[in-house]
C-alpha cells in the first residue's frame, strides 16, 4: 500500500494476542509497515495472561486431527517447536477436541522472535487511549505508556483487543454480551506443581473431594466432573480448570470480586487435592493469572455477523477469509459448558465483512472482536481461529483497495 506522508505506519494493531499477532504477521507479509500495541509486558493474550494453555480451533472436530488453520500461524508453531514444544495435536480426554498444548514462557519468547523476524514494531506496556476520526475513517490513535502519550497516524487499524477497546474509543457502537446483555462466565485456570508423576491422576477422587467440599466450602465449583486438566509441556505441572465465575457486568467491582475469589479458590482447591487425592500429597500452587480468563465483553458493530445457523449448517462461502472449526462452546452458565458441533464438513466460512467495522472504512477486527451472534461467537473466540481471522484482517488492512482472496489462513 502507498502510505501518505503524514502517516507513521501503514497498519496499527491494538492487542497482542493470537488475533493481533496474526494481523501483524499478515500485514507484514503484504509489505506493510506495522505497529503492534500491547498493554502487558508480553504478547500471547489469554495463553500468557490467563493460563489458557491450549490453542483451540486449529483442527476440525472428529476422530482424526484435520487442520483448519495454517498460514502465518505456522510461523508461530515452528518457533514454538524450536523452543522445545512438539505442537502436535492432542485429543482432550475431557472434551475429545483436538488442541495444541502450550507452555506460557515459550509462547512469550516465540511471539517476540517471530514478530521481530518479520519486521513488526512492537510497543509493550502501551494501550490505545483515544482515537481521531473523520466521519468514515480513523486518522490516528493516541497511545498511553510509561512516558506519557503519543499520537500515531496510520492508513488502517485493527482492533484485536478482545474487549473492543479501540472500537470503544473510536465511538463505534458496541453490544455488551449476548442479545440479552448476558456475559459468558469467566474461568481461572491454574498450574500445580509437586505431583507424583508416577501415579495416574485419580479423577474419581477429585470428584469425591469436591462433592464433600461443595456442601460447605467457601468456593464451591459448578464442575462436577473433576474439571479439565492436562500436563504442561516440558514442566510436567498440572494445568487445571475448575473455577468458574458468573460476570454480571463489565464494572471494575465485578472484575475485582472475580479476581479475588479466583485466588482464594485456587489455594483452597490445591489444599483439597493435597488432602484427598493420591499423588498430590506434596502439591503446591505454581501460578494463577496474571488475570482471570475473560471469554466475552463487548462486540463492536461489524458489516456482517456470523450466525449460529452459518455454523450448524457448515456454510461455505466464496468470500471466505478464514475457517471456523471449533465447536460452539457456550459458557452462559458458569461451570456448565455446552458444546454444539459445526455442521457440514466440520467447518464454516468466515467472510471478510465479519472483520470490517460498520461505518469506519479502515478499521478491521481480529479474534473475538469479529462480527458474530451469540452461538457463532462461542466458536470463533478461540485462539486458533483468532490467528486465522487476524491474518485475514491484517492482509485486508494492508491492501485497503485491493481484494482479499480466500484462505491465506488455511
Amino acid at each position: 500500500m502507498s502510505r501518505r506522508p503524514e502517516c507513521d505506519f501503514d497498519v496499527v494493531i491494538a492487542g497482542g494476542g493470537a488475533g493481533g499477532v496474526g494481523a501483524a504477521l499478515g500485514a507484514a507479509a503484504e509489505g506493510a509497515k506495522v505497529l503492534l500495541v500491547e498493554k502487558y509486558g508480553f504478547l500471547g493474550g489469554a495463553a500468557t495472561n490467563s493460563q489458557v494453555l491450549a490453542y483451540c480451533g486449529f483442527f476440525l472436530q472428529g476422530p482424526e486431527p484435520i487442520r483448519a488453520v495454517g498460514g502465518v500461524a505456522d510461523l508461530v508453531l515452528d518457533q514454538l517447536r524450536r523452543l522445545g514444544l512438539d505442537c502436535d495435536p492432542f485429543c482432550s480426554p475431557t472434551t475429545s477436541n483436538w488442541i495444541i498444548l502450550l507452555e506460557p514462557e515459550a509462547v512469550k519468547l516465540a511471539l517476540d522472535r517471530v514478530l521481530a523476524a518479520q519486521g513488526v514494531e512492537v510497543h509493550l506496556h502501551s494501550r490505545v487511549a483515544a482515537a481521531t476520526r473523520t466521519a468514515e475513517r480513523l486518522e490516528a490513535v493516541t497511545l498511553a505508556g510509561m512516558d506519557g502519550r503519543r499520537r500515531v497516524a496510520a492508513e488502517a487499524f485493527v482492533d484485536a483487543t478482545g474487549d473492543a477497546n479501540l472500537s470503544l474509543v473510536a465511538g463505534l457502537p458496541c453490544r455488551v454480551g449476548n442479545a440479552e446483555g448476558r456475559l459468558q462466565a469467566v474461568s481461572a485456570p491454574i498450574r500445580i506443581g509437586g505431583l507424583d508423576l508416577s501415579r495416574p491422576i485419580d479423577r474419581d477422587a477429585i470428584r469425591d473431594a469436591f462433592t464433600r467440599y461443595n456442601r460447605n466450602g467457601a468456593y464451591p465449583s459448578a464442575r462436577d466432573d473433576g474439571g479439565i486438566y492436562t500436563r504442561v509441556p516440558r514442566t510436567g505441572e498440572l494445568w487445571w480448570m475448575m473455577f468458574d465465575h458468573p460476570m454480571p457486568d463489565l464494572g471494575f467491582a465485578s472484575f475485582s470480586d472475580a479476581e479475588r475469589a479466583a485466588r482464594e479458590a485456587a489455594h483452597d482447591y490445591v489444599r483439597l487435592l493435597r488432602e484427598n487425592v493420591p499423588g498430590f500429597e506434596n502439591a503446591y500452587l505454581v501460578q494463577t493469572g496474571p488475570q482471570i480468563g475473560i471469554r466475552e465483553s463487548r462486540h463492536p458493530a461489524a458489516r456482517y455477523e456470523l450466525t449460529g445457523e452459518d455454523l450448524t449448517t457448515g456454510r461455505q462461502r466464496p468470500d471466505e477469509v478464514a475457517k471456523a472449526a471449533w465447536p460452539m462452546e457456550d459458557h452462559s452458565v458458569a461451570g456448565k459448558p455446552v458444546y454444539h458441533s459445526i455442521g457440514g464438513e466440520g467447518w464454516a466460512s468466515v467472510p471478510l465483512d465479519c472483520l470490517r467495522a460498520k461505518g469506519i472504512d479502515n478499521l478491521y477486527f481480529a479474534g473475538r472482536t469479529i462480527g458474530a451472534d451469540d452461538r457463532a461467537y462461542a466458536s470463533i473466540r478461540v485462539m486458533g481461529t483468532a490467528f486465522a481471522t487476524g491474518e485475514a484482517a491484517g492482509r485486508a488492512a494492508a491492501r485497503q483497495d485491493r481484494p482479499t482472496g480466500p484462505g491465506r489462513s488455511h
